[in-house]
Formats: C-alpha cells, sequence, structure tokens
C-alpha cells in the first residue's frame, strides 16, 4: 500500500515528463496560437487582479508568469489557466487585513508566504488522495461564492474609477459608504477614462467576442494618458514594470509568529481555490472529453502557488475566462499555457515603459467589467426556479461574502454545502440490470449477460452534489469498458431527490454518449424530479422523445433504436423478450452463446423424457401433443411430425391456448429452450401433464430419426382437434 502510494506520488512530482512525451509536432502551431491568444487577456487582467488585492502590478505579472507555467506542466487539465483571479485577489486582501499594511516590504512578504501555505496544503491534500473532496461542493455555493466575489470587486474599484484618495476595505458596505461620502471630490476625467475602457470592452465584445476586448480597452486608455499628458490632471497610473525576470524572495517560513495568523487565510485560499480550479477543470473536460485526475490536479495547483511565493507573486488559482479561451482558440496541450506565460514575459520586458501611462482608473473599468461577467444569471435563475436546498445555498454564500471576512465566508459556505451533503448523504447504488426469466420485471444479475447495444442502469438514491461524480463515472466507465453499448438506458424510478448538479451529470452523460454516436433514454422519473428537468432546460438538450414509460421503454428502444443487422449477424444473445423472434446464426444456440439458458449439464437430470422414449411413444400412436418452442424459421427448417409450432417468446402470453386433453411434450434445439419453457409454465398449468424432450433436435438428428421440412403450423390448430375446450374458452 505505502509502496504504490510512493510510486503515485513520485510519477505525480514527474509529471512535466509525461507531458512532454506527449507532446507532438502537430500541436505545436495550435498551442502556441492558443497561448498568445490568451495572453492578450491575461496581460492586462494579471496587473488588473493585482489592485484588487493592493499588491503592485508586478506582483501580478509574476504570479501569471510562474503559475501559469508550472500549473500547465504538473496539472492534470490541457487547458486550466493558471495565474491571478478576482477571487484569490479578494481573498488575498481580506486575509491580510490587519497583518500588514498594503503596499508595505511586510505585506509582500506575507502575501508570499500565504501563497507558499496554501499551496502546501494543495499538494498534501492531492497527495493523501483527496481530490474527491471537490465533488462535495455544491455548484450553487460556487456561483453564490462567485457572485459575492463579484458585487465585491465592484465596491472596491469604486475609489480607482471615481478618482478619490481614500483607503480601500475589503467590506463591500464599507468601500460604498466612503465612496459616498467623498463623491464631491470625484475626479471626472478618471471617470472618463473609466467608462470609456468599460464603453470600448462592451463594443468590442458586441462586435466580435474574439476580440482582445481588455486589452483594447487598456491600450485606448493608456494612449490618451500619454498624449494629452492627463497624469498632470490628477490620473492615477500604475506605475512601472518590472524588466526582469521572477526575482526569488526570502520568506519566514519557520517563524510561527510570522505563519500563525495566515493558516486560516491559507485554508480558506487553498479550498476556494481548489474549488475554483477543479470545477474550470471539469467543465472545459467535458466539452473535450478529457478524462481529468483530481489529485494530479491539486498538486499541480499547489506547486504553482509553492513556486509563485517564493518567486515574487501571489496566491493564484484557475480562471474560467482564459481557459476557455485556451481551448476554444485551438490548444490541445499544456504546451499552449507555457506559451501564455512566455508571451506576457516578453510583453512585460519589452513594453515596460507604457506601464507609467496606465491610468488606474481603466483597470478599475475593465475589473468591473470583468466582474459583471462573472455573475451567471442564467444559473443563478436556473437554480432559483428549481432547488429550494441549491438556492439558500447560493445567497447564504453570497451574503457572507459581502457581510464577513472573505475566509470566513468560503469556510461558511463549505461548511452548509458539507452539512446538507451529511444530513442528506447516500452513495447512489448504480446497478446494471436485465430481464428476468418471465421478461417482467428487470432485476440485477451479474451472472447474466446484457445486451450488446444497450445497457441499463438502475439509479437508487439521491443525485446530488456529492453523488454525481459516483453515478457519472460509472455510466462513463460502463461505456469505456464496453464501447459497443452505444446506447444507454437510465431507469431513474429509485431517484426521489435531484438536484442542479445532477442535471448537470446528466446533461454530461447524454453529450458523452451521443458523442460516441449514442444517445441516452430515461424512464421511470419521479414527479419531482420530473419537474426539475423541465424547469432546468434538461427537456430540451435530452428530447421528450427519449423520456420513456416503464411499460414500452426496452419495446421502444429495440424496436426503434438498436441496429437489427448487429442483433442478427453479430449478438449471440437474447437479452430481451423482443430479441426472442429475432433470427440467430447457426451456431447461436450453442451452450456458450446463449449463457441466460441453463447450460446442457445442470439439464439432466430434471425428468425430461429421452429421445428413444418419444420416439417410442409416438410409434406406438400414444395421444402425444409435440410443441416446438424454437422459432418458426428453426421449426420449418425440420421438425418432428406433427409437431406445432409456438415460440419460447409467446409462451405466457398464449398459455391458454395449450390443449389440456393430452400429455405436452416441449421440444427445442438443445433441450435448453424447453426446459426454460417448462420453468415457465411451473406457476401456470399442471405440470404433470407436461414434459420437455432431453437433448432436443441435436439428439433426435443424432439418432437418426425422421424430420419433416415445411412452414409451421398454429398452435389453434392442435387445440382444435381436441374434443374440450381450451384454457381460453373455460
Amino acid at each position: 500500500m505505502l509502496r504504490h502510494w510512493l510510486h503515485d506520488l513520485v510519477r505525480a512530482l514527474l509529471r512535466p515528463i509525461a507531458v512532454l512525451r506527449k507532446v507532438d509536432r502537430t500541436d505545436l502551431r495550435p498551442d502556441l496560437i492558443a497561448g498568445l491568444t490568451c495572453s492578450v487577456v491575461m496581460l492586462p487582467q494579471a496587473m488588473a487582479y493585482a489592485t484588487v488585492a493592493e499588491l503592485p502590478i508586478s506582483v501580478g505579472l509574476f504570479a501569471a508568469v510562474v503559475g501559469t507555467t508550472v500549473g500547465a506542466l504538473w496539472g492534470s487539465s490541457h487547458h486550466l489557466q493558471t495565474g491571478p483571479t478576482n477571487a484569490a485577489s479578494l481573498l488575498v486582501l481580506s486575509s491580510l487585513v490587519g497583518i500588514a499594511a498594503p503596499g508595505s516590504q511586510q505585506y509582500l512578504i506575507a502575501c508570499g508566504t500565504l501563497a507558499v501555505l496554501a499551496g502546501l496544503v494543495r499538494v498534501l491534500m492531492g497527495a493523501v488522495r483527496l481530490g474527491v473532496l471537490v465533488s462535495f461542493i455544491a455548484d450553487s455555493l460556487i456561483i453564490g461564492f462567485t457572485t459575492g466575489i463579484a458585487l465585491l470587486i465592484v465596491g472596491s474599484q469604486l475609489r480607482p474609477l471615481l478618482g478619490l484618495d481614500i483607503a480601500g476595505d475589503p467590506n463591500f458596505f464599507i468601500n460604498i459608504s466612503r465612496a459616498a461620502e467623498h463623491a464631491s471630490a470625484t475626479n471626472w476625467i478618471c471617470v472618463a477614462i473609466g467608462f470609456g475602457t468599460l464603453l470600448v470592452m462592451l463594443v468590442a465584445r458586441r462586435i466580435d467576442r474574439r476580440l482582445p476586448d481588455a486589452l483594447l480597452g487598456m491600450v485606448g486608455a493608456t494612449l490618451a494618458v500619454a498624449l494629452f499628458d492627463l497624469v498632470k490632471l490628477g490620473v492615477a497610473t500604475v506605475g512601472v514594470l518590472p524588466r526582469s525576470l521572477p526575482p526569488p524572495r526570502a520568506l519566514p517560513l519557520l517563524d510561527w509568529s510570522h505563519v500563525e495568523p495566515l493558516l486560516s487565510g491559507a485554508l480558506a485560499i487553498a479550498a476556494m481555490g481548489l474549488v475554483e480550479a477543479l470545477s474550470i477543470a471539469r467543465a472545459i473536460a467535458v466539452q473535450s472529453g478529457q478524462q481529468l485526475d483530481s489529485n494530479q490536479e491539486f498538486i499541480g495547483q499547489g506547486l504553482a502557488n509553492i513556486a509563485a511565493g517564493f518567486l515574487s507573486g501571489y496566491p493564484c488559482s484557475g480562471s474560467f475566462t482564459r481557459s476557455a479561451l485556451i481551448y476554444q482558440s485551438g490548444g490541445r496541450t499544456p504546451l499552449a499555457n507555457v506559451f501564455a506565460a512566455l508571451a506576457v514575459l516578453t510583453a512585460m520586458l519589452i513594453f515596460a515603459p507604457w506601464a507609467a501611462h496606465m491610468p488606474r482608473a481603466a483597470l478599475a473599468g475593465v475589473l468591473i467589467v470583468t466582474a459583471y461577467r462573472m455573475i451567471d444569471f442564467a444559473e443563478i435563475k436556473r437554480i432559483a426556479r428549481s432547488s429550494r436546498g441549491d438556492t439558500l445555498i447560493l445567497f447564504a454564500t453570497a451574503l457572507a461574502t459581502l457581510t464577513l471576512p472573505l475566509r470566513w465566508a468560503v469556510l461558511t459556505g463549505l461548511l452548509i454545502s458539507l452539512t446538507r451533503y451529511v444530513v442528506r448523504t447516500a452513495t447512489p447504488a448504480v446497478i446494471e440490470v436485465v430481464p428476468d426469466q418471465a421478461y417482467r420485471h428487470l432485476v440485477a444479475r451479474p451472472d447474466k449477460p446484457s445486451c450488446p447495444q444497450l445497457s441499463i442502469f438502475a439509479v437508487r438514491g439521491s443525485l446530488y452534489f456529492g453523488a454525481v461524480q459516483h453515478v457519472e463515472h460509472r455510466l462513463v466507465e460502463n461505456l469505456l469498458e464496453h464501447p459497443d453499448q452505444r446506447y444507454l438506458m437510465l431507469r431513474l424510478g429509485g431517484v426521489d431527490h435531484c438536484d442542479v448538479s445532477g442535471i448537470r451529470m446528466l446533461e454530461a452523460v447524454v453529450r458523452r454518449y451521443r458523442e460516441h454516436g449514442g444517445d441516452v433514454y430515461i424512464c421511470g422519473v419521479r414527479p419531482p424530479v420530473r419537474r426539475l428537468m423541465k424547469s432546468a432546460g434538461f427537456d430540451e438538450l435530452l428530447g421528450l422523445r427519449n423520456l420513456l414509460t416503464g411499460d414500452d421503454a426496452i419495446a421502444h428502444v429495440f424496436f426503434n433504436v438498436l441496429d437489427p443487422l448487429y442483433c442478427v449477424h453479430r449478438c449471440a444473445v437474447r437479452v430481451f423478450a423482443e430479441c426472442q423472434a429475432v433470427r440467430k446464426g447457426p451456431d447461436v444456440d450453442d451452450a456458450d452463446d446463449m449463457p441466460h439458458l441453463a447450460p446442457l449439464e445442470d439439464l439432466e437430470d430434471d425428468g425430461g423424457l429421452a429421445v428413444d422414449d418419444v420416439a417410442a411413444r409416438l410409434e406406438r400412436e400414444e395421444q402425444l401433443a409435440l410443441v416446438d418452442v424454437r422459432e418458426p424459421e428453426e421449426h420449418s427448417r425440420g421438425h418432428i411430425a406433427g409437431a406445432l409450432s409456438l415460440p419460447l417468446r409467446e409462451l405466457i402470453e398464449r398459455k391458454d391456448e395449450l390443449p389440456e386433453t393430452r400429455p405436452l411434450l416441449l421440444v427445442c434445439r438443445t433441450g435448453r429452450r424447453s426446459a426454460h419453457a417448462l420453468r415457465m409454465l411451473s406457476g401456470h398449468v399442471d405440470l404433470d401433464d407436461i414434459h420437455r424432450m432431453r437433448g432436443g433436435m441435436l439428439a433426435w438428428r443424432a439418432a437418426g430419426l425422421p424430420l419433416e421440412v415445411g412452414d409451421a403450423d398454429e398452435i389453434g390448430e392442435l387445440a382444435a382437434d381436441d374434443e374440450t375446450p381450451n384454457r381460453s374458452e373455460l
């Protein structure tokens, strides 16, 4: 166990070697293009987010270069972009309030220490394989926290937007109050620059979403300040950029008096950063089809923060905007992010002098637009109309973010989420089911074969945020193990609760199967879950024709979806009642090919009649009614004289047509189907008058006994010969 763990840990730490080995020459060009595209957005964002944390913009740039490079090479996702983010910046500011004064050397050292501590927590969690914990954090918590962060950013940027020379504060309401108190001192030139930048970004996005709107706004504002010398009119700029590689920073990590005040903040940054990064990576992976290793991503995020802390940066996390840009721009491997970091470093070294003219009001405009885009209004509306529990988590987390220190807001949200999980937890049973012997019910029978084209799973439990990964993993794992099972039927009659995360998981499964060339069908949905599917828009993705009733679900898929050529030429089993009518190949009835019927060796001592006995009774002209339970096509190719055709698939449905005045003899090819028929009839008719022929038609042929060839007769003809009425007439 320990040896295996050490092996996995070493492999995780040597991740860059595996990454570089998998890179193909054909990946370099698209990765370079994606990296350059991302750098255009990352450069202004890194500077802007540093100002949110009251840090020099050089710290943001160093964090972007170092965090992006290390996060890409040691992480699991091919597209996750690690670097400065809004949430991490505000968490840093909140964690350091009262510990050090913004702008001081002590503040910079504390910031680096905070990054290293948060990184160590993440690496430790990845090393002990706690990546699964991220699955237990509700999506509504992330959305609520993101919404609160967006409002905090807007409040914090009122000061530079209005050109006010007042102290900032992590508290939203204090920032609003101070801005209102000093409104008379507003610098309208700063307001014009800020709103001008904001307008440029909005117009650029409207024209073409691929345009680097933040960069265009910043360039325009910088040119205006430089050309009109607006610094003389009180316009504050960001200052001088560094023209060097990220310098190492000495940190007092062994000084407990320095480390102890930072621990709670480090835990909050580590927890929220992991949630943020893994959520983004998971969202991109759903589109790209990549399989993620959450423990490896934990380690990658941790090492990125440790490196950033020691190289003059600050805590970083995953950025959804930049990650989506990497993916949409055609990035294929982690090298796309490495190229983005190198591009930012190059731009920093070449264009550093221009930073002296870059107005803080323009950065405020960029951040306000970014904050607005962080709020997922559609998802909030979806949650509000779909789930009260998720709505409570969302608004409670958002309110805590606005009113509490951020590190406690994060922990409060986590506590709410985990408490809900503990109260309602139940790992759903995801069980593959097959029809029972009478084809009436679906049961769990691991010893029975499943359809090679259609897998049927029954989910029993709650589909909520803590269970979705378990369910999705089981379904995707089955698809990977049985790639020909391109169709999935989910029986959700045992699911009494589902939240937005469950819906999103179902959406991901539907997309996965459709990308594989198949589809998903759902039946047995309970009314509360059905209402959620409808209100959350799942119906639009799945399609109402894929929502089936339990009674005809299998028949619908069998006759309308499954490939009949596969059934005839490749499938060697008869799983469903509908399969019994399918004509198989000549060897399909061999014992090894039909494991859903009892093996021959298990049927020799169950009271069947030997071939010689049957022949002797027929020779004595005994009134023996022969019923051939093979398919009509098999019957027509050769049968015992006088044997009537009643296929096994119709046996129970037409049992009342069997004659009662003569003993019945059931016949099939090998004896298995007749034994199966005997068992099926055991609860319906008097077994004293029913027998089967051991060995079937194979034994009859081997004995050299005569056969008749011709179309199947109807069982009704046999009943008509009886002098007494049959069962249906009684």
